[in-house]
């Protein structure tokens, strides 16, 4: 059948915006939400992490279950999964429905992303495909810088429900255009590794809980015991049977190498410390600085917007100083901006001193993507490209789910929500553990080799485009690599 590019760019594209949006658009919603439902700080953990965590433990099932029945197939019955699960979080009448829906919401999230890569590669003659992937990229972008300033105003003139409403129309009109549109394709009918996905979503899921649980229930307590060790034995079981199995959804043998090991781990790290700190501002610039969710969204624009103007500088650094030194740079821009946001926070901090921090963090999230995903494909064998690029995104994701799971308990054991001062105080202790962290990741860069190996720097092919090489929306194509994009997405999950 005949690819039609134009038609394929517009579902992907509005696709892959709606699920960008997403990523953001609950941020500046989240004060609503408790107010709404008469929830506490754990209940807004799940709300966030939920979603985050099916992203990132289906990401690679999902686009393996398209290679085999179909990818037009898989990206509509995606779609219906997220619209059908945008209604229900809309119409949720209490916190519990609300956090069942998000995790089905990053069910559907996670079959959509990377198949608008894959069938927008498929329809694109090779002549084009930079350009493609860079107009791909920009939706990607857009929608995440615009994600807090919509939320905001969904949340300011109408309801927070409307941060989900929003989805129905656009997942319906996606549904009406996507068998016309779209054509059927198949990618290599890889086995599945059902086993695999079960232990790992279960282990992370006891991790999860009993930290979120940690601080109200006590550390002692039967249940955040039982769930913190039954979660570690159930993700040791996980390690040891994807070292044995035939069909790994993680191949173990990618991190034998210091330079994958080293990025990923880095990757990972930058999430925990980063976004754990995000779930928290948004809530802090509503409760304690007093503003509306729009104003909110819009005050963090040099934030969440820097990425779309930065990454563009990436590729001719990356030429001059290297993609490792480049991500070392990027991440030491994360950590200053952070450690500026700690430093300078009291209840009463001017949205002038803050600005600095916002900037700082926002350019090192620009320079961070590009060279992260360079990496991950430099130091992963080729036949291992496709999944190496997966297993990088999904680890991301699931930094953002510990990360806010962790900060979120050093928030609630030196703060609340009672009074300006004591959020301040659990803000700032939160936001110095994240800043710690990023020094970590600012070390762990620095372990990755400089030089790239030979046959990796040598290519002059752009590297292929495989299902679920890309879990993320990414940024605007390096120049002269047309099959290469370049990632620089904030690739929160909220």
């Amino acid at each position: 059948m005949r690819h039609h590019p134009l038609r394929t760019f517009i579902v992907t594209g509005i696709a892959l915006f709606m699920v960008s949006l997403d990523n953001l658009i609950v941020t500046n919603a989240l004060p609503s939400i408790r107010a709404d439902l008469g929830t506490g700080l754990e209940a807004l953990e799940w709300t966030v992490n939920a979603y985050t965590l099916t992203f990132a433990v289906l990401l690679l099932t999902g686009a393996a279950v398209a290679d085999r029945f179909g990818r037009r197939r898989l990206f509509m019955i995606g779609l219906t999964v997220f619209t059908a699960s945008s209604a229900a979080a809309a119409l949720a009448p209490g916190i519990g429905t609300l956090i069942a829906a998000r995790a089905v919401q990053g069910a559907g999230a996670a079959i959509i992303t990377p198949l608008t890569l894959t069938m927008l590669a498929a329809a694109v003659p090779a002549a084009k495909r930079g350009q493609a992937l860079a107009a791909w990229g920009a939706m990607s972008g857009l929608g995440v810088a615009l994600g807090p300033v919509v939320g905001g105003a969904l949340t300011d003139y109408a309801t927070w429900q409307w941060i989900f409403w929003i989805n129905v129309p656009i997942g319906v009109a996606l549904l009406a255009l996507a068998r016309p549109f779209l054509t059927e394709s198949h990618g290599p009918r890889k086995p599945l590794d059902l086993i695999g996905t079960l232990l790992v979503s279960a282990g992370l899921l006891g991790v999860v809980l009993g930290l979120v649980e940690g601080n109200g229930r006590g550390w002692t307590s039967g249940l955040v015991l039982a769930s913190l060790i039954a979660g570690a034995a159930v993700l040791v079981a996980f390690l040891v049977y994807e070292a044995r199995a035939a069909h790994p959804m993680l191949p173990l043998a990618l991190f034998r190498g210091r330079g994958f090991s080293a990025v990923n781990g880095a990757a990972l790290v930058m999430s925990f410390g980063m976004f754990g700190a995000v779930f928290l501002l948004a809530q802090f610039l509503q409760g304690v600085q007093g503003m509306s969710p729009l104003e909110a969204g819009v005050r963090t624009l040099p934030w969440t917007a820097m990425p779309v103007l930065v990454a563009p500088l990436t590729a001719p650094l990356m030429a001059r100083i290297g993609p490792r030194n480049v991500l070392v740079i990027a991440l030491a821009f994360q950590t200053a901006g952070i450690v500026w946001m700690s430093a300078v926070t009291t209840a009463t901090v001017s949205y002038s001193a803050l600005l600095p921090a916002f900037v700082l963090a926002g350019i090192g999230m620009g320079l961070f993507f590009s060279p992260q995903a360079r990496l991950v494909l430099a130091f992963a064998p080729q036949e291992f490209t496709g999944v190496a690029s997966g297993v990088s995104n999904a680890l991301r994701q699931l930094g953002t789910v510990l990360g806010i799971a962790v900060l979120g308990a050093v928030f609630a054991a030196n703060g609340d929500f009672e009074s300006p001062a004591s959020f301040t105080t659990g803000l700032t202790a939160a936001t110095w553990s994240g800043a710690a962290v990023l020094a970590v990741a600012v070390v762990i860069a620095l372990m990755i080799p400089a030089r790239l190996p030979a046959p990796v720097e040598a290519a002059s092919a752009p590297a292929p485009v495989e299902p679920g090489a890309s879990a993320e929306p990414t940024a605007p194509v390096e120049p002269g690599k047309s099959g290469e994009p370049a990632p620089a997405q904030v690739p929160t999950s909220a």
